[in-house]
């Protein structure tokens, strides 16, 4: 009986003994202090560098704007199409230009905007200041063809271009049947002629010979001689410039 406690006794001190020293065998790591010298530690694992992040949302030197999308000298604004010096001013297509458009109505009959609407033997015989140019026109019989002509060019003397001519002049012109219709005629070019053809413009006219112009911006004469006092008048069928001299068929 007191040989098996002392058996079981001495069993359980070795016990005590050997289970502590075998833990510590197997597996020193469980029981090591970290924080003591000469322990080993376990390396951790390699962390993956993260990617750097701009500071601020910064625009990152691979999505700068190279200078290739920068303003270059190439894209910048270049100078305005002004008039090149070989090319002559000339008033704009779509409007009345001189001096003497200031005796046109501004409203209702003789206006720009009703002969506009009208066949310019008719637009003229509304202006008084046509009214000898009218008249001859009348009297030459032409009326009706310029009425229904389609895209000419009246130039219309004034009342003050007749008191220009000496009285046997006039005479001469309203008196001779046939000088009558060459002068009316000469007045007449075949074509619409716009501003841009005046400063070195040659036309033809109803009366068979040619006609010239020369200027530029709002000043131009017609054979050298006749001022056009207000141009690019537009009528229904023809496009009117008014001048301050009768012209003379060549």
């Amino acid at each position: 009986m007191k040989s098996s406690r002392m058996r079981h006794t001495v069993v359980a001190a070795a016990a005590a003994v050997v289970l502590p020293v075998s833990l510590g065998v197997t597996a020193p790591q469980a029981f090591a202090d970290p924080s003591a010298p000469g322990t080993p530690t376990t390396p951790s694992a390699p962390v993956t560098p993260s990617t750097p992040t701009s500071p601020s949302g910064s625009t990152s030197p691979s999505t700068s704007a190279s200078p290739s999308e920068s303003t270059s000298p190439s894209t910048s604004t270049s100078p305005s199409p002004s008039t090149s010096p070989s090319k002559t001013a000339v008033p704009s297509a779509a409007v009345p230009f001189g001096p003497g458009c200031s005796s046109i109505p501004k409203t209702g009959t003789g206006s720009f905007a009703q002969m506009a609407k009208e066949p310019v033997a008719t637009a003229i015989s509304h202006n008084p200041d046509f009214a000898t140019f009218v008249a001859l026109v009348k009297k030459a019989g032409l009326t009706s063809r310029l009425n229904t002509a389609k895209d000419v060019t009246l130039f219309v003397p004034t009342n003050e271009a007749f008191k220009k001519l000496t009285t046997a002049q006039l005479d001469q012109i309203k008196n001779n049947e046939a000088q009558l219709r060459k002068v009316v005629k000469y007045h007449v070019a075949e074509k619409k002629i716009a501003p841009d053809l005046l400063p070195n413009g040659v036309f033809s006219t109803w009366e068979g010979t040619t006609l010239s112009t020369s200027g530029s911006d709002r000043t131009f004469k017609v054979n050298d001689t006749a001022k056009i006092l207000c141009g690019n008048i537009k009528t229904a069928n023809a496009t009117v410039y008014t001048i301050d001299t009768v012209l003379t068929p060549k």
